[in-house]
């Protein structure tokens, strides 16, 4: 069957770097260094306290190894300040009070001494004996760190110019303070946070985080130089304390097991062997990084660490990173049914939900290696290495084939070969070969000196040459990011204008709908024929009535509806009467010119209010009954006053005819009166 596809990043074992160091002279102190690498021993040369550190910053070990850190003296605290995350400084002599000689621990575990006044020599038995797990840990530092988040430099005195910059520091550092305290949540890593507030910001903040520097290492970095100061102060113990080492060989030395883990406010935690069965179920509130680290260590050796949700939180890729284990991911959350059936098919009872979780999680990456375990517990059988099935199916799980696994255990199971000690001088000398030595190696670091000056010097020159390299890759990063920016600016303002177009259609079909419901009950009464349709113009112009003509057309007998009718001249009046239109319906008052023409051609016009009339957008209806009893009275009295006007009009013509006989009458009088006159 094809490989699981759920290990992430399967990786051997990593080798691991050892520094052997014993002190030569103490003034001027100089330190003999040996390497221990994968096996390996090599001589480094003699180093002053300085350059020691130099050397140890430049290479990280994992452990600088010496018999006794008194040789350190005054500078123990510097050297164990100066040393890189991850490095390890053990006495591998033991705790104090408990110290055993370098000779009788290399005796005991099986290697060969020579001469013992040689620093070389010591620090290669150190070497030695911390790569077998030999030797105690020196502890300088609780798991706790504090980050102080301060403004970069003095605000000065000024006015209003100063005030603004005090106020813009304010915010940097309340913005920073932030981003801290998000990057910690996200990592699940408890802290405590003070402030103090200041111009609507904050002055400083300090936190307390309950994490070695170690775990910190990559998400926090200090800041230096700038507006605003990050410093990252790890808590130093008041007394060094002193942990058992385990070195490579104690660690494959443990069980193998598979944890899963539930993180949160509570913790669950459980752990499986390799054959499935269950080895611990444990759950606890506000449980430090720290605890969890401790209490995984003291069941076994993780080969995977199980999480039961996707994707992984990071407490959980965080713990499986320590213990260099495989990361297990299910290819999607498990649900709760799946997680009670698989605790169903384990017989067993939980506490709470977390421990649940834990279990189910650590029993599906055990039930998704199952059918690889037992293929290699079958070969093992075969090959009559049973009793080491634990120690192959670890090795093949990190990524081995099996047939590297089984090599690896057998070559491991060897028995040691009796190594021959010789026996030590029977008269002291040992003041004068140290004195001798000592000027020997004097002389020959003094000869080397200027030597290694000078690789300083091209070191440091190839130094400057990668750093200008990586200043050059920096701004093409910052060039691309700020490309990336810019799209992401551009697309979150596309998507605000395709929002705002959906909440406007939206609108509009809204809108639409309740007018489509108007529409249908105006449609039922216009089929019953109960209403009359009305043909709508927004305003009563040229442009709109020939639009209307053009979309709907205009028919004698029609009913328009205006909405407007401002601006209408007797023009467009007239040319409605030669259309024979049967009424004019107006929102607002008709002008003067087109009432005349409208009142001539006997065509009625009314007002909306007049008639009850029902209009959505383009369409309108007014009642049949309604509009004909209003035409019909509007007729009838423009009738009556037509009778009435032309009976004033026929009185008037008579009593003009009147004035006028009399005036003839009276004119022809005179006339007649005149020419008797003048007959006379």
């Amino acid at each position: 069957m094809p490989p699981p596809t759920f290990l992430q990043n399967p990786q051997r074992v990593r080798p691991i770097l050892i520094l052997g160091v014993d002190v030569i002279s103490e003034h001027p102190k100089r330190f003999a260094v040996v390497s221990w690498f994968n096996g390996r021993l090599e001589r480094k040369g003699e180093f002053t306290l300085y350059r020691l550190i130099r050397f140890i910053q430049s290479k990280r070990p994992d452990i600088v190894a010496m018999d006794s850190i008194t040789e350190l003296g005054d500078d123990l605290r510097k050297f164990l300040r100066a040393l890189p995350s991850g490095t390890k400084l053990v006495q591998v002599t033991g705790r104090p009070g408990e110290q055993r000689s370098l000779q009788s621990l290399a005796r005991e575990h099986g290697i060969r001494t020579f001469d013992r006044f040689d620093p070389y020599e010591e620090a290669k038995l150190s070497a030695l004996l911390a790569s077998k797990g030999v030797g105690y840990e020196v502890l300088a530092f609780e798991d706790e760190v504090i980050i102080r988040v301060t403004r970069g430099r003095s605000h000065g005195k000024g006015g209003w110019s100063q005030d603004r910059y005090r106020k813009r520091v304010h915010n940097l550092v309340r913005d920073k303070v932030r981003e801290i305290e998000e990057s910690l949540r996200r990592a699940d890593i408890p802290f405590d946070l003070e402030t103090e507030e200041k111009d609507y910001g904050l002055a400083k903040g300090e936190f307390k985080v309950y994490a070695s520097r170690e775990e910190l290492a990559g998400l926090i970095r200090p800041m230096r130089g700038g507006d605003v100061e990050v410093r990252i102060q790890p808590v130093e113990r008041a007394e060094l304390g002193f942990a058992p080492l385990k070195g490579e060989e104690a660690v494959m030395g443990r069980k193998s097991i598979i944890v899963g883990i539930d993180p949160g406010i509570t913790v669950g935690i459980a752990a499986i062997d390799l054959s499935g069965n269950i080895v611990a179920l444990h759950s606890q509130r506000n449980m430090p990084v720290g605890e969890v680290f401790r209490f995984i260590s003291e069941i076994g050796h993780p080969v995977i660490v199980a999480t039961d949700v996707k994707p992984a939180p990071g407490f959980v890729e965080k713990i499986a990173r320590s213990f260099k284990a495989s990361l297990f991911v299910p290819r999607e959350s498990l649900r709760v049914e799946e997680k009670n059936e698989l605790l169903r098919n384990l017989g067993i009872s939980v506490d709470d939900d977390h421990q649940r979780d834990a279990l189910a999680a650590a029993y599906k990456a055990y039930l998704r290696l199952k059918p690889k375990l037992e293929h290699v517990e079958a070969r093992l059988r075969e090959a009559g290495l049973s009793r080491k099935a634990d120690e192959v199916k670890a090795l093949v799980i990190q990524g081995y084939n099996l047939g590297e696994a089984m090599q690896r255990v057998t070559l491991r199971e060897r028995p040691r070969e009796e190594e021959e000690h010789e026996e030590g001088p029977s008269f002291d000398v040992r003041p004068y070969i140290r004195r001798i030595r000592e000027l020997e190696r004097r002389i020959e670091f003094l000869e080397r000196e200027n030597a290694e000056l000078r690789e300083v010097i091209k070191e440091q020159k190839r130094v400057i040459g990668r750093l200008e390299r990586r200043i050059a890759d920096y701004d093409e990063e910052i060039r691309r990011k700020v490309l990336r920016e810019r799209e992401l600016e551009a697309k979150v303002k596309r998507i605000e204008v395709l929002e705002k177009q959906l909440r406007e259609a939206k609108a509009v079909i809204e809108r639409l709908g309740r007018d489509l419901v108007q529409v249908k009950r105006m449609n039922v009464v216009e089929i019953r024929g109960s209403a009359v349709p009305l043909k709508v113009m927004n305003v009563l112009s040229w442009r709109e009535l020939e639009r209307l003509e053009r979309e709907i057309g205009i028919k004698r007998g029609d009913v328009l509806f205006v909405v407007n009718p401002a601006g209408a001249g007797r023009a467009i009046a007239e040319e409605l009467v030669e259309k024979g239109i049967k009424a004019l319906i107006t929102e607002k008052p008709l002008p003067g010119p087109v009432r005349n023409v409208l009142r001539e051609a006997h065509v009625p016009f009314f007002t909306g209010d007049e008639l009850d009339v029902k209009r959505v957008d383009e369409f309108a209806v007014v009642e049949r009954e309604t509009l004909e009893r209003a035409i019909e009275e509007l007729l009838a009295r423009w009738e009556e006053e037509d009778r009435e006007r032309e009976a004033e009009r026929l009185l008037r013509l008579v009593e003009e005819y009147r004035i006028e006989r009399v005036k003839e009458l009276r004119r022809k009088a005179e006339e007649e009166a005149r020419a008797e006159h003048r007959k006379a």
